[in-house]
């Protein structure tokens, strides 16, 4: 059950079709979250705090920032001589299908060829959670599987994209999936998260492209569910699927309930990301903040309330910025009046401006913006 036995693989570019406003200039990936985190911050160092210590990047398009923040790896103790952080850009088949897993994996292959491990983990970056893989390998183990998926049982969210449900006996074999069905009451579904024997990887991937078969729910898993044991793995605690603005907005509002924070940021399971130095935030004579979270580098002269503040924020005197996600090195001048606002980096929103969207629609503003 040794984590270095297990071989990390990371899809960065995921539904970025549908968060267009944060993915225009960079892949979904390296989408910021939190405060000072980007989407591939959590499985990233999920990984790590598992014992994963070779871990590969797919990546598709639009990973100029993504190359940025992940650099050699040092932060999260990946940047070594042997094994260590990879990144895989697209090359080799076109499939025609958008964001081919089966695609990425076949262009990846001798990545995945001259490694050693025997298992790989192959998750999406747009799952926010704290999970143990070492607990998914113990009980693929257990289960002598073929292949673990990672799922969770309850009222599927609306926000899933695409979502994969899972009939599963009471030992915990999967027996049919559906994909994208019509279903009110509780399901178990898929959280984008799977382990499998590396040799079976390649040849099912193999298989599936000399078949010109491109679609990995359908293709890879639904069509070879009845021919190998095929297991699920439930995981219960905080988790939420980014694959829309809404959806990112409302896993960032989550971050304001200290139970939420208290099972995403866990001590003994750290979240790693780059690291910045900034002075500490500031506040003005003025200022008044409830219910937030505030990044380093911040000035508020003005008024926050349920917001989160990415590093170098600036809020002018009598401006109040209420249910806002805004991110790093924008600039709110005097006397603004946001409500439901999400603001991408560097934007700029002039003197007097009031900017009011909705919990299901919040207002989104391009990078680099002057409002």
């Amino acid at each position: 059950m040794r984590g270095n036995n297990v071989l990390g693989m990371i899809f960065s570019s995921v539904h970025e079709e549908k968060i267009r406003k944060l993915t225009e200039n960079r892949t979904m990936g390296s989408v910021p979250f939190g405060g000072r985190y980007c989407l591939i911050d959590f499985p990233l160092s999920n990984m790590v705090n598992s014992g994963i210590s070779k871990v590969g990047v797919v990546t598709k398009g639009n990973y100029q920032s993504l190359m940025d923040h992940l650099g050699s790896g040092k932060a999260w103790n990946l940047s070594r001589k042997r094994e260590g952080l990879f990144l895989l850009p697209p090359f080799g088949v076109e499939s025609g299908v958008a964001n081919s897993r089966i695609e990425s994996l076949s262009s990846a292959r001798s990545f995945l060829l001259n490694s050693k491990e025997e298992y790989v983990l192959l998750t999406d970056s747009d799952t926010i959670c704290n999970i143990d893989y070492s607990d998914v390998l113990a009980n693929h183990l257990k289960n002598s599987a073929d292949i673990t998926i990672v799922c969770r049982t309850g009222k599927l969210p609306d926000s899933i994209s695409n979502p994969a449900v899972y009939s599963v006996g009471e030992d915990g074999r999967i027996q049919d999936m559906l994909i994208s069905p019509r279903i009110d009451g509780e399901c178990t579904y898929g959280i984008g998260m799977m382990l499998i024997r590396r040799e079976l990887l390649m040849r099912l991937i193999a298989d599936c492209v000399s078949r010109n078969l491109y679609s990995f729910k359908r293709d890879f898993l639904q069509r070879n569910l009845s021919g190998y044991r095929v297991f699920a793995y439930e995981f219960e605690g905080f988790v939420q699927t980014i694959c829309s603005e809404q959806a990112y907005f409302s896993a960032s509002m989550a971050l304001l309930q200290p139970e939420v924070r208290l099972q995403l940021f866990k001590p003994s399971r750290p979240i790693y990301t780059k690291v910045r130095d900034d002075m500490p935030a500031r506040y003005g004579l003025g200022a008044s903040v409830s219910n937030s979270l505030v990044a380093d580098g911040c000035v508020i002269e003005g008024e926050v309330k349920n917001s989160i503040l990415f590093r170098g924020v600036h809020i002018g005197e009598g401006t109040v910025a209420e249910n806002c996600v805004i991110l790093q090195d924008t600039e709110i001048r005097r006397d603004c009046r946001l409500n439901y606002v999400i603001t991408d980096k560097d934007v700029v929103i002039q003197n007097g401006r009031s900017l009011l969207g909705a919990e299901s629609y919040p207002v989104s503003i391009a990078k680099g913006s002057l409002v």
